[in-house]
């Protein structure tokens, strides 16, 4: 855990970072639209990309997942280069996992490439995290945290949010659960 970092009452100290990243679509010309985590503490931070020029691909059908026009980037997103710069001040030397390490790891290297910058922390896989038998009911347990906390906007910072929850409730299930 960072220096500083004041948990919350019920929070768990082994609780890692949890980052979360929306785009564009899938595929190759896919690009970051916003990026989320939630620290150890449950601090959570939030924020749209403003697409670069180069960045031209836009999928309709991850759009009406996310419900992020490009407009709404154009708009109101931070230039890559802050966001890549604001990744690295918050998650400075921190281990930091995913759920869609592939996607996310791509999509980060993107913005940071973009940027001319290299991340000042380490992005791993949060499977990684999970014994087999938490993998197992890995699912069913993210479904019931998604329940109790009622209809959220699938956005970077709540997803990353609703992971970090998920892990730790399947840590403390009973193994014959």
């Amino acid at each position: 855990m960072m220096p500083g970092m004041n948990l919350q009452p019920g929070q768990d100290p082994s609780t890692p970072t949890v980052l979360d990243v929306e785009a564009s679509g899938f595929g190759r010309n896919s690009y970051p639209i916003e990026v989320g985590f939630v620290l150890p503490n449950g601090h959570g931070f939030c924020t749209l990309i403003q697409p670069e020029p180069e960045w031209t691909h836009w999928d309709p059908q991850a759009e009406s997942v996310h419900h992020i026009p490009r407009r709404l980037l154009l708009e109101r997103g931070l230039p890559a280069t802050e966001v890549a710069r604001l990744l690295n001040v918050q998650l400075l030397g921190q281990t930091v996992y995913s759920d869609g390490w592939a996607n996310d790891f791509s999509w980060l290297g993107a913005l940071f490439d973009v940027a001319g910058m290299s991340p000042r922390f380490k992005l791993e896989n949060l499977r990684s995290l999970l014994r087999e038998e938490e993998a197992d009911h890995w699912h069913q347990v993210k479904a019931e945290v998604a329940g109790e906390r009622g209809r959220q906007r699938h956005r970077a910072s709540s997803d990353a949010r609703l992971l970090q929850l998920t892990l730790q409730r399947v840590r403390v299930r009973p193994k014959s659960a």
